[in-house]
């Protein structure tokens, strides 16, 4: 039992090593903050739009209604603000989580140090792992963080409708559509893996975003994951005509899939190349 004890303890003690300098090496980078800031935006264009259709004569003055505007939007209330947020993290999400998820993965080789972290004691399944934490913490936060913002702005404009119900369900209809987005991350680590770089997974996750939009309007988006979580979102009517239980699943095995191969990659990835 003390060797068993012992054991443990330093494995742990190799994986949390491995988490806190993949956390620093997050918190020195300009990549992960510069893709919060930027996804800072969606909720400004929300509020914006909702600002426009709550007054549009004021709007119209100002010169900011357009008729794009007044198709997308017939009214200013939470439940169409919560939506459009909640869709912004499903297909926004795509790219933004994507760009860190090959920043995080692609970084090491690119910078040229795969090759010193491949020859580490600490084994490579716990540099993997602690990558994901990373990722996926950082996933967390920062949607966390675009709902709140979202509900500064919303009360800024003063937004109409609001109930405790609709703010609480909206709130977890933007983690489960982050979470659903997290999870399709992993093949994007695997493919920053095996690239070796950045351009592979970003080019995957432009390949995803098109297929996605292609393979949803011809009625089989749900069957086919990229397309599931902005289909949860409600960006093309209500989730539950368009989705079934098959869709989350297939979500799963996705993320499944792309978790066992990157971890498979790097299990038996040669660090001399």
């Amino acid at each position: 039992m003390i060797l068993s004890n012992s054991v443990a303890k330093k494995i742990m003690n190799s994986f949390f090593s491995a988490l806190w300098s993949e956390t620093l090496k997050a918190r020195r980078s300009k990549v992960p903050w510069l893709a919060a800031i930027g996804f800072s935006l969606a909720p400004l264009m929300d509020g914006l739009f909702m600002f426009i259709m709550k007054d549009p004569g004021r709007a119209r003055d100002m010169g900011l209604l357009s008729v794009k505007a007044q198709l997308t939007m017939t009214t200013a209330e939470w439940a169409i603000f919560f939506g459009v947020l909640t869709q912004a993290i499903a297909i926004g999400g795509v790219i933004v989580f994507s760009i860190v998820t090959a920043w995080i993965f692609g970084r090491e080789f690119s910078d040229h140090t795969a090759k010193d972290l491949m020859a580490l004691p600490t084994s490579r399944e716990k540099i993997v792992t602690a990558k994901l934490v990373i990722i996926s913490a950082w996933v967390v936060a920062v949607s966390i963080w675009i709902y709140l913002f979202g509900l500064f702005i919303g009360y800024l404009v003063d937004i109409p409708g609001w109930t405790t119900q609709l703010a609480w369900q909206s709130f977890l209809d933007v983690l489960t559509t982050a979470a659903m987005t997290l999870l399709l991350m992993t093949p994007v680590a695997f493919i920053a893996s095996m690239g070796r770089g950045y351009l592979p997974p970003l080019g995957w996750a432009v390949l995803t975003i098109f297929f996605s939009q292609i393979i949803a309007a011809t009625g089989w988006g749900d069957w086919f994951p990229w397309s599931v979580p902005a289909l949860f979102s409600g960006v093309v009517g209500p989730r539950a005509e368009q989705l079934g239980l098959h869709s989350y699943i297939l979500v799963i095995l996705a993320g499944i899939i792309g978790l066992v191969a990157t971890f498979y990659w790097w299990r038996s990835a040669d660090q001399t190349k």
